[in-house]
């Protein structure tokens, strides 16, 4: 007859390797899912948002531009408000740029738009937010991200650099966290890295190459096509995820060697992706240098509170006693590696088909 031994009742233990390798494939797992219920245009990064430019002439006279996107959340019905006692004159126009519906009219605002009120209706339901800009007679120009907690705006006499500090930095905080495969490239590095001084070091290798791709892009020194831009950073995730499964196989990779030249050059491809919402609402005459470091900022802030959740995740359940069994650990390369090359093709056959 056997006998029951405390040694054989007690709970088996997982080294800290395991349950931290645990931990991050139910980690991976969960945002892979995320990414997948995601709408199409949204799960894949690109950043569409609507444009109100609205620019004031002498005598009252203003042109309105209204530019939607030519992806967006299909039920979606934005619609700019203006002020009421503004009267519309002449036929509005609308026409294709090749990456969004653009509506072109002019109204009459006795008074002008000084201390009257801008906004749009269904910003909630479109999946983006809404840039707004506005020029007045004078030359000067604001600018303003509507969101669905703040559809509206008063336009003010003056723009303070609090507010350019404000609107820029939470149009950078909505630019990274509504991008998955920005998100899902930083979730590989911390797969790859784990936590500690490593991963510190390669998240600011990867920041300090965006920003500085951000700036050049933004200035208008540097050009890429939007639609490269996106295909190559689909690749990069992909270069990544076989760079996790060399790891996985016992494989001391080139990223492992030299984490932070690596990051570096990655993240002067993303840079040029963030730098897409920037082009498309433009920086304010006068108050560039302060713009771009607000943008950057916000993206830096929505970066590392998504490190933050991954690592605090990751301590949480890594303590689980799971005994997975060893491929498994092998799921979060093919997973990252299966998304990012759909994103690449998906692109691809946007370009070729429509030409966006």
């Amino acid at each position: 007859m056997r006998t029951t031994t405390a040694s054989a009742l007690a709970p088996r233990r997982y080294s800290a390797a395991q349950r931290w390798n645990a931990a991050l494939l139910m980690l991976t797992a969960v945002t892979l899912l995320l990414t997948l219920l995601e709408p199409a245009p949204v799960g894949a990064h690109q950043f569409a948002p609507a444009l109100l430019d609205v620019s004031e002439t002498a005598g009252g006279r203003v042109a309105v531009r209204w530019k939607q996107p030519l992806v967006r959340v299909q039920g979606s019905r934005l619609r700019p408000v203006l002020p009421g006692e503004c009267q519309g004159v002449g036929k509005p126009s609308v026409k294709s740029d090749g990456q969004g519906v653009v509506a072109s009219w002019q109204i009459s605002c006795p008074g002008g738009l000084v201390g009257k009120t801008l906004a749009v209706d269904d910003i909630a339901s479109s999946g983006a937010d809404v840039l707004l800009h506005v020029t007045l007679p004078d030359g000067r120009s604001v600018r303003r991200v509507l969101t669905a907690d703040q559809p509206s705006f008063r336009v003010p006499s003056a723009e303070s650099k609090w507010q350019v500090i404000e609107g820029y930095a939470r149009l950078g905080v909505n630019h990274i966290l509504s991008g998955w495969d920005h998100l899902l490239f930083v979730l590989g590095l911390v797969l790859l890295m784990g936590r500690g001084r490593r991963l510190l070091w390669t998240i600011t290798s990867f920041t300090a190459g965006h920003s500085i791709t951000l700036a050049l892009a933004a200035l208008g020194l540097v050009r890429v096509p939007q639609v490269a831009t996106d295909g190559a950073i689909a690749l990069s995730i992909y270069a990544l995820a076989i760079e996790l499964m060399r790891s996985r196989a016992g494989h001391v990779t080139v990223m492992q060697r030299a984490p932070w030249l690596v990051a570096g050059g990655f993240g002067l491809l993303h840079g040029l992706g963030f730098a897409g919402a920037l082009t498309a609402v433009g920086l304010p005459q006068g108050e560039i240098p302060l713009a771009l470091f607000a943008f950057n900022v916000g993206i830096e802030l929505g970066q590392l509170a998504f490190v933050a959740v991954v690592i605090a995740v990751t301590v949480a359940t890594e303590r689980l006693e799971v005994p997975w069994p060893r491929w498994t650990f092998r799921i979060p390369a093919y997973a990252i590696g299966s998304l990012a090359m759909y994103w690449f093709l998906e692109r691809l056959a946007r370009q070729v088909v429509f030409g966006t």
